[in-house]
């Protein structure tokens, strides 16, 4: 712990171990070099892969360098290449691991999404094919639909299908509407005061469409009874209609004589006579109110058949059932109008409930299919126990709305139910079994502790053991399964109290231990740094004191604080100690102040003349800066990074204006390069379109107002244009058709090029630029040997006398640009 104290310090010895260490520092130098020279090329291929998966994961499964395959691992998004590199990567490289898996997570999240969208998509076409289709499947459907996330290659065909569905609905209650409507008018056809003829006239035309609405698209979605109800009706209307016709085409039977002529004396008087006057009018005493003149309408009684109309609108039929229960209640003496308004609304209301009832009805084989369909879904066991609770409570609110359901179908729907809950039910038990069993293991804990601490009451215990002890049952209590939130609370308090009585010898002992650390601390703080032997009895402290964290070992906390005091009684020895080593620091000032004049000289340090001049004076001045730098001694610890940092600062001032001159310098070239770099291509555009008058000395003026290139550049350029210059002399067609040749040889190398740099090619090249990066990488990784330079790949090419259009010209002063900044740089 302390092995600092027993260093040795002896020169002697310190001379062999640094020689040893020099020679392995340069190794160690050579290795790192290599490694990075190896890291700066992978991190270049990884840079080029521009979404070629294959190579990417080749490079990532071959790499030692976790920046490169991080870097790689961002082109990989394929699910097939993603579990590939996901299971290479789970022991290796957990950030690339991490990456994949939650590429893969969200890749199949998506596909389950998309599962779920076409199963809805599946769905609405299955309803679309039903002949049955009612508006709880569409409910569902949508249902289903909003909890699916968004899916825009599936969401139009959905959107088409669901259009189709809510058409079809739509049709549905039109027809339906219509049907009620027209039985409606063929209901008032014997009251409406129409001539027999005309009446009889729209009867048939009533009776012909019925066979339109039994022939519709919708009508099996129709109620069963609203047809046949129509009919019903048709018929009754027409035997009140022709009923009249035949009474009056009945023959009478003949008078007596007298009658006869009694008839006939009075007729004439009766034909006056009103019919109420022709029959005496008989009394009726047991009902006083019907000889009695109508009262006035009951305020309260149409005030509820209003509230029952009202409910009807808005669908609500417990509502209106109420308030009709109401109006049978409270009977009173209504209009003819007020008459017919209370049946129709009566009529709505048994309509709506006969409506309600069937959909309840089918709504329930809904809810009874739903739960067959439920132990085939596999869920889990407590979102199956909400699910069949939820459907129990369907199933009781549709009996709430629609009435009570069949006893079949309730029994079908209660063993569904049973059958679908009977696994949730099985796991619960088995989870209580487990409860109940975590619960026994307790107790036997608790026993466990009780027998241990009745053992630690004795003497010659081992107290260690029982420190050991009281973790362990600590640690295995903590890992308990769960325990009824009743006999949890109970279980631990007499945990708690077990424990309790078995740590209480420990404790007394501990506060002896502590005592006896106490005094170590107190020695260590008594001890004078500038003795001899202050060293020893330190170390001896030491010793004792690991003795004795060995023998018994305290609380967590408390040991560490009080190994912190002990520690910074020690620390302040050393502290004192090393006061008299001032005479060390002096020196080192002195070599920092030196530093800072080296600094100082760099910094204020200005440079004068041409280009060349200049940099000839900066890097002297570096060199000189660096051998004084290299010629002083050591600094203070605390001042040490920051007067290399000023120091590297001030390197990097004057590095950048000869930066900054090689800018200027390398800016004209370009500019000199790309201007002569065009007028070779110009010269060939000429020579490839045929042209004929071409003026040599002319072209060889326009080279010659250019200023000069680089040796190697000025070489390859001149010798294309005197290569071009020279077969104006009687070989203009064949070095035309050479320059034709070299065009597709031009775009290899542009291509090739552009992959190295980096540089977008376009999408018109996205199929070859793929394909040609594929053999770059797999001749890179078979050869093992470093590529061409990007430099040397563009002097080549400026070389190489071929056609070139526009694109082609462009894509070519792009590459420079990219490859003259990073040379430059």
């Amino acid at each position: 712990m302390f092995e600092f104290i027993f260093k040795r310090t002896n020169d002697q010895t310190a001379d062999p171990q640094a020689d040893g260490a020099a020679s392995g520092q340069g190794a160690g130098e050579a290795a790192s070099a290599a490694s990075a020279s190896r890291r700066d090329e992978q991190a270049q291929l990884a840079a080029t892969l521009a979404g070629d998966e294959a190579a990417a994961v080749e490079l990532i499964l071959h790499s030692e360098f976790a920046g490169v395959r991080l870097a790689a691992a961002e082109h990989v998004r394929s699910q097939q290449f993603l579990e590939q590199v996901q299971q290479a990567m789970r022991n290796t490289d957990r950030r690339v691991a991490k990456l994949m898996q939650g590429r893969l997570e969200a890749i199949r999240y998506q596909q389950a999404e998309q599962q779920k969208a076409q199963a809805c998509l599946d769905l609405a076409n299955k309803l679309l094919q039903d002949e049955k289709l009612t508006p709880n499947q569409v409910a569902e459907l949508d249902r289903q639909w909003k909890i699916t996330a968004p899916v825009p290659s599936l969401a139009e065909p959905y959107a088409v299908a669901r259009a189709a569905l809510a058409a079809r609905l739509e049709a549905q209650v039109n027809l339906q509407r219509t049907i009620i409507d027209a039985m409606a008018a063929v209901r008032q056809l014997p009251s409406a005061g129409l001539p027999q003829d005309e009446a009889l006239q729209a009867l048939e035309l009533h009776t012909v469409a019925l066979a339109d609405y039994q022939a519709a698209p919708e009508h099996n979605a129709l109620p069963k009874h609203l047809l046949s109800d129509y009919a019903q009706a048709v018929e009754q209307s027409r035997a009140a209609l022709v009923a009249p016709v035949q009474r009056a085409a009945a023959p009478e039977a003949p008078a007596a004589p007298e009658a006869a002529d009694g008839a006939a004396a009075a007729s004439p008087a009766a034909a006056n006579t009103p019919p109420a006057a022709r029959e005496p009018k008989k009394d009726n005493p047991r009902n006083p109110a019907k000889a009695a003149a109508p009262k006035e309408t009951d305020k309260k009684f149409l005030e509820a058949l209003d509230a029952m109309e009202a409910a009807l609108e808005q669908g609500h039929l417990h509502a209106a059932a109420d308030h009709d229960k109401w109006l049978k209640e409270h009977k009173t003496r209504l209009s003819p109008a007020q008459t017919d308004r209370l049946n129709h609304v009566r009529a709505e209301l048994k309509r709506l409930g006969d409506w309600a009832r069937w959909g309840g009805n089918v709504s329930r084989e809904e809810l009874v299919k739903a739960v067959e369909d439920l132990p085939a879904l596999g869920l889990a066991m407590s979102e199956l126990a909400k699910k069949v609770g939820s459907m129990r409570d369907r199933w009781k609110a549709l009996d709430a709305v629609s009435g009570h359901a069949p006893k079949s179908l309730w029994e079908r729907f209660d063993n569904a139910c049973t059958t679908a809950y009977a696994p949730a039910a099985a796991h619960f038990k088995q989870l209580a079994e487990e409860r109940h069993a975590n619960a026994a293991k307790a107790q036997a804990l608790i026993d466990e502790t009780r027998a241990m601490a009745a053992s630690a009451a004795g003497e010659g215990a081992d107290l260690k053991n029982v420190a050991a002890a009281g973790q362990r049952l600590r640690q295995v209590w903590g890992r308990l399964g769960t325990i009824d939130r009743k006999e949890k609370r109970k279980l631990d308090q007499a945990f708690d109290k077990a424990l309790a009585q078995m740590l209480a010898p420990l404790a007394e002992q501990r506060k002896v231990e502590t005592a006896k650390r106490e005094q170590l601390i107190a020695e260590a703080e008594q001890m004078q740094a500038t003795d001899r032997h202050t060293l020893d009895n330190l170390r001896r402290l030491q010793e004792r004191w690991q003795e004795q964290a060995k023998a018994l070992p305290l609380e967590r906390k408390a040991e560490q604080a009080l190994w912190q005091r002990f520690r910074a009684a020690c620390d302040a020895i050393f502290a004192k100690r090393k006061e008299t080593a001032h005479a060390a620091d002096h020196e080192r000032k002195a070599h920092l102040h030196a530093r800072e004049a080296i600094c100082k000289e760099l910094e204020s340090a200005t440079f004068t003349g041409d280009d060349k001049a200049q940099l000839a004076a900066i890097a002297k001045a570096l060199r000189d800066a660096a051998s004084a730098w290299s010629g002083t001694g050591s600094v203070p610890r605390s001042a040490e990074a920051r007067i290399t940092q000023r120091y590297q600062a001030a390197v990097t001032s004057v590095q950048g204006q000869a930066d900054a001159i090689k800018r200027r310098a390398g800016a004209a070239q370009a500019n000199a390069l790309r201007d002569k770099l065009r007028l070779c291509q110009a010269l060939e555009s000429a020579i490839g379109a045929g042209e004929t008058a071409i003026d040599g000395a002319d072209w060889q003026a326009r080279w010659a107002a250019l200023p000069p290139l680089a040796a190697d550049y000025e070489r390859a350029l001149h010798g294309r244009l005197s290569a071009a210059l020279g077969a104006l002399d009687g070989k203009l067609g064949a070095y035309a058709e050479q320059l034709e040749r070299n065009r597709a040889k031009l775009l290899d190398e542009v291509l090739r090029l552009e992959i190295v740099a980096g540089v977008d090619s376009g999408a018109e090249f996205a199929r070859e630029r793929l394909k040609m990066q594929v053999e770059v990488l797999q001749s890179s990784l078979k050869s093992g040997q470093k590529p061409q330079s990007a430099g040397a790949a563009y002097l080549q090419l400026c070389a190489m006398p071929a056609l070139a259009d526009d694109r082609t010209a462009s894509r070519i002063e792009q590459l420079f640009r990219r490859i003259g900044a990073s040379e430059r740089a």
